[in-house]
């Protein structure tokens, strides 16, 4: 199994018909993702890589039965394309657009509160659940099925996590990007519940950043509930100066907050076991599983 997606999701792309959006699709549709069409205003009744394009999200839900979509339009129009596919009750929507507008987010955020989506981003790598579905622009290089779930701030250190990973033998159920702004849809929490409920994942991974109170959250999650599957954490950014923006607009540590080592000491506490390097996520896992 996996999370959130998995062999039968279909998958809608808003924005399918530009540049990128034209090689992202095609690059789900060769991993062997369902993608079931597209998203244009104005190009409505058209094809595009062999599949419809539609005006709407509404009408391609309708026309198609897609659960997921991705979006891969401008900064400037994706906080709408995120409002659209959340009204048309979309289950799945993974935004991989960076820099939307922080103003544009809580708009976004507004309308997403009790609602029946479930939002990947924006400023996400995306979803892969190896051998079954691929929605974003996540390396498919080293995935290999199996039983650990990643969740990440990171898209370079997924990678080398997933490489890590395989290399050993222990493989990913899913592997998933929360997005690096530092106002995104679904967080690390939510993440580590829908791993503990899937029955083929053994072990999670997560790998955090200095910025924003999301690993301190998972401390005190992992400290109230009953959590029974192992959980190693890498935090990087130990060696990053205060007040400086690092990589991403999420990245950041003002007044002495939200820095790397208060996060790796309450995550500690909290029974996580602390990857001590990059390199050694994998291994870390490895002998956690064991012990």
């Amino acid at each position: 199994m996996s999370i959130l997606v998995n062999s039968d999701t279909a998958v809608l792309c808003q924005g399918m018909t530009g540049r990128l959006g034209t090689h992202h699709a095609w690059s789900a549709i060769a991993y062997g993702t369902r993608i079931v069409g597209g998203v244009r205003p104005g190009k409505g009744g058209s094809t595009h890589l062999d599949l419809p394009v539609f005006d709407t999200v509404a009408e391609a839900v309708t026309a198609t039965g897609a659960d997921a979509s991705l979006i891969l339009v401008p900064a400037v129009n994706a906080a709408d394309a995120m409002i659209e596919a959340i009204e048309a009750e979309v289950p799945v929507i993974v935004c991989v657009t960076e820099r939307v507008p922080v103003l544009d987010m809580v708009r976004v955020k507004q309308v997403l509160k009790g609602s029946a989506s479930k939002l990947v981003g924006p400023n996400t790598q995306g979803i892969l659940a190896p051998g079954q579905c691929k929605i974003g622009v996540m390396s498919t290089v080293h995935e290999k099925r199996g039983r650990i779930g990643i969740v990440s701030r990171s898209a370079t250190l997924t990678s080398e996590v997933i490489a890590q990973t395989s290399v050993l033998g222990l493989g990913q159920s899913t592997s998933l990007g929360i997005g690096g702004d530092s106002l995104h849809g679904i967080g690390f929490v939510e993440c580590l519940e829908l791993f503990q409920a899937d029955a083929d994942t053994d072990g999670i991974i997560l790998i955090g950043e200095i910025g924003g109170s999301e690993e301190e959250t998972v401390a005190d999650f992992l400290k109230s509930e009953k959590f029974d599957k192992p959980v190693v954490a890498l935090i990087v950014g130990r060696h990053a100066p205060p007040e400086r923006r690092m990589g991403h607009a999420g990245t950041l540590t003002v007044f002495g907050q939200a820095g790397a080592e208060s996060k790796i000491e309450a995550l500690r506490a909290a029974g996580a076991h602390i990857a001590p390097d990059a390199h050694l996520v994998g291994e870390t896992m490895r002998q956690a599983l064991v012990n």
